[in-house]
């Protein structure tokens, strides 16, 4: 089966995640269908979108079910500026994303370094100019290489091992520099691989770039903490000069000296003033003051205790009288004069009841007596009774033969019932 490759425009890509991928190729005239299995999609090294233009490579065949032609593509690059821009475009903006090449993450550069470990190839010349320039500028400090293939399928792999052996003595080191010389963006392409990168982030100690020249910018520049054009300035940018560093120690000691004599002679002036002070010549004079300060007060308090007193007396002559104002035998009269006048009025309201209540017997009294039988019988008027002694009432509680007696004011008399009629 023959390779075929093919240069088109993507259409009707959507990414479906752990799965294989359908889309369309196309161009001005023609169009078809494309699928690409996961095994191969996995390995590509960029993130394809709808309306990229790309190089697939593959075979073209028939697919059963629907009696059509489709290409199994197997590879897929992008076209323009190539797959190795496009994939470091897309990386980059991922790990801008991300935040690591953030400013707030980088950390500051160690002024007086101990130990320094370089990370690049053994057989360049980039160690020895870091290493020339570091004891020329500062031999205090010690310069560890750690070899790793710097270009090449495994340099990532290589660049990535020897830094995770520095974090095995990681607190040994002060400054970390990672370098090659300058190439092509093949050449340079281990240090845009994305485990080499995030390597670079994650060292504990600062790190200094130095990639290329001033116009090759890779990921491992925007990663790290410090970037130099080259190897020589990435070892100025580790140590300090030490010629200039001593000429600012003298500096430094001739300001202190200076300071220092300048303190002296100031203290000595204000010691020569206080022994020549008329205080250190007549130490009495240090006390008059206080001691007139003290007669000042002295009469400042006892014109305020008197002041207190009289106005203590007067408090003690407002107190007395209001007390005998308010003697046991002035408050035993009160009371008994209030009790004279309660029991007056006690006994005026009780004359009052009583009367009140004598008169409305009187009127109860006539009331009964006005509504009593006897007033009715003396009227001329007498009640019946049956032999039972009940009080007859209406005509319909006898009938012919009873006897019945009847009541009079004085007496009674009894009667028999000879005939009885109901009133129509």
């Amino acid at each position: 089966m023959h390779k075929v490759l093919l240069q088109g425009e993507l259409s009707n890509f959507r990414y479906r995640r752990n799965s294989h991928q359908y889309f369309s190729l196309k161009d001005e005239k023609s169009k078809i269908n494309v699928v690409m299995f996961r095994s191969y999609f996995d390995k590509i090294k960029f993130k394809p979108e709808e309306g990229m233009k790309v190089y697939v490579s593959g075979y073209v065949s028939v697919y059963g079910p629907q009696g059509s032609y489709q290409f199994y593509a197997e590879t897929m690059e992008p076209a323009g500026l190539g797959a190795l821009y496009e994939q470091l475009r897309q990386l980059q903006a991922k790990l801008a994303k991300e935040g690591l090449f953030d400013q707030s993450h980088k950390k500051t550069l160690p002024h007086f370094p101990d130990k320094i470990a370089v990370v690049t190839s053994a057989s360049g010349a980039v160690i020895h100019d870091i290493m020339v320039t570091a004891n020329r500028r500062f031999p205090h400090a010690e310069i560890d290489l750690f070899p790793a293939q710097v270009q090449g399928d495994t340099a990532a792999d290589s660049l990535v091992s020897a830094m995770q052996q520095i974090l095995e003595h990681a607190d040994d080191y002060d400054v970390m520099i990672i370098g090659r010389g300058g190439g092509s963006l093949e050449d340079l392409w281990p240090f845009n691989e994305e485990k080499v990168v995030r390597q670079v982030y994650e060292m504990p100690m600062p790190v200094i770039s130095s990639v290329g020249h001033e116009t090759d910018t890779t990921l491992c520049d925007l990663v790290a903490d410090a970037r130099a054009a080259t190897p020589t300035a990435a070892a100025e940018y580790a140590t300090p000069n030490l010629t200039d560093e001593l000429v600012r120690i003298h500096d430094l000691q001739s300001r202190l000296l200076a300071s220092i004599q300048a303190n002296i002679r100031e203290r000595r002036d204000l010691l020569n003033r206080i022994n020549s002070s008329i205080i250190m010549r007549e130490p009495t004079r240090l006390y008059d003051q206080q001691i007139q300060t003290v007669d000042v007060l002295k009469q400042r308090l006892f014109n305020s205790m008197n002041s207190s007193l009289a106005s203590n007396q007067q408090s003690f002559a407002l107190l007395k009288q209001r007390l005998l104002s308010n003697t046991p035998e002035k408050k035993i009269s009160q009371f008994k004069q209030e009790r004279q006048f309660y029991a007056k009025r006690l006994e005026d309201n009780m004359q009052h009841v009583l009367l009140a209540k004598r008169n409305t017997f009187r009127q109860v009294m006539q009331q009964l007596d006005d509504y009593s039988p006897l007033k009715t019988l003396d009227r001329g008027f007498t009640y019946t009774t049956n032999a039972a002694g009940e009080t007859i009432s209406s005509v319909s509680q006898v009938k012919k033969g009873d006897k019945l007696k009847l009541h009079f004011k004085d007496g009674a008399a009894e009667a028999v019932i000879e005939e009885a009629r109901r009133k129509e």
